[in-house]
């Protein structure tokens, strides 16, 4: 017997009869020789890890553009957040941990520079629209290996899709991750807010600190507990409903204070402005976008969608790098680019 079938009789013994189970998975779009040590969903957490999107993420936008401090979250704090808080839900109510934490390492690396900004603005020009929980599957399914993909399991690929508030995954350990997302961003940017001096936690109304919490450690004390509480024993993940409700309006609160804040969008409008004249400059010259993406429209791809799949890719730092580069003269550039 290998390592890997030990470990796969383990959870068969171990875990809740509503996980997911490793030997239970719907497999893989290529099949494959199975790992000797790894059941298929580590084998993916692996595979998102050691991916080249999955390290750009570190230099791509939370909520605040090019913040001066290196204590603001950016794409990758959030998403080790995401799966840190996944992970623990998970553990409690014997769920399994590695699909949890291959979701949650994969739910957001189809994200654009700047973040949302990014996001709204590659929606708006590209014919077919852009999501990035849709991107981040292209990423994991095409666009990864030069093409080939990292060929992941159907459960985490379907986590990793249906991640947002509009749509839900297929599995308990999905619904983790989507609630974990929710719950990390909007206690890690009520954090950064503070830090920024847009908000102090006085700001949030009384009846939400006394629900959920004063401190982003009550917060998530109160959030995380509650998912385990009312989810355990039962065939789903849910939370009481006056503290869903609580998260809710926490959440609206934070668009109106926040997201839609001018003080800390205000830059926004630049980003939106330097990827619009990206997005147009590559339109008219395919010839510089790498051919690993250009080799794509051989294969019936749209132009708009390869070049979207080009800028989606690229950091804040590659981003205003290609804009001095194209559009700055030579002695306006900005150092270091």
């Amino acid at each position: 017997m290998t390592i890997r079938e030990d470990i796969e009789k383990m959870e068969r013994e171990t875990l809740s009869p509503y996980a997911t189970l490793s030997v239970h998975s719907r497999g893989r779009e290529r099949e494959e020789a199975p790992c000797d040590i790894r059941p298929v969903f580590q084998r993916d957490r692996d595979r998102i890890l050691h991916c080249k999107a999955f390290r750009r993420l570190k230099n791509k936008t939370q909520v605040f553009l090019t913040p001066k401090g290196d204590h603001y979250r950016t794409r990758l704090s959030h998403t080790l957040e995401v799966s840190q808080n996944a992970r623990t839900i998970a553990k409690a109510l014997r769920l399994n941990e590695d699909l949890v934490e291959a979701i949650a390492l994969g739910h957001d690396l189809g994200h654009t520079p700047f973040g949302h900004a990014g996001e709204f603005i590659l929606n708006s020009l590209c014919e077919d629209g852009f999501r990035h929980n849709v991107q981040s599957v292209r990423i994991v399914e095409k666009l990864e290996k030069n093409g080939k993909g990292l060929n992941l399991t159907w459960e985490v690929r379907d986590g990793i899709l249906n991640h947002q508030t509009s749509t839900m995954p297929h599995t308990l350990e999905g619904k983790i991750v989507r609630f974990s997302d929710k719950i990390a961003y909007i206690n890690h940017d009520i954090d950064d807010a503070v830090r920024a001096h847009i908000l102090i936690t006085e700001d949030i109304p009384k009846e939400l600190r006394n629900t959920l919490g004063n401190t982003t450690r009550e917060r998530l004390n109160t959030l995380i507990h509650n998912i385990i509480i009312n989810s355990i024993g039962r065939d789903d993940i849910r939370m009481s409903r006056e503290v869903e409700e609580a998260m809710r309006e926490l959440r609206r609160f934070m668009f109106t204070h926040v997201y839609q804040n001018p003080v800390a969008k205000g830059e926004e409008i630049k980003a939106r402005g330097l990827l619009e004249q990206l997005y147009t400059y590559y339109m008219g010259h395919m010839e510089l976008i790498p051919e690993k993406y250009t080799d794509m429209l051989k294969a019936g791809e749209k132009k708009q969608r390869v070049v979207c799949d080009y800028i989606s890719g690229m950091t804040d730092q590659y981003a205003i790098a290609k804009f001095n580069e194209y559009f700055l003269p030579q002695a306006w550039q900005v150092d270091g680019y």
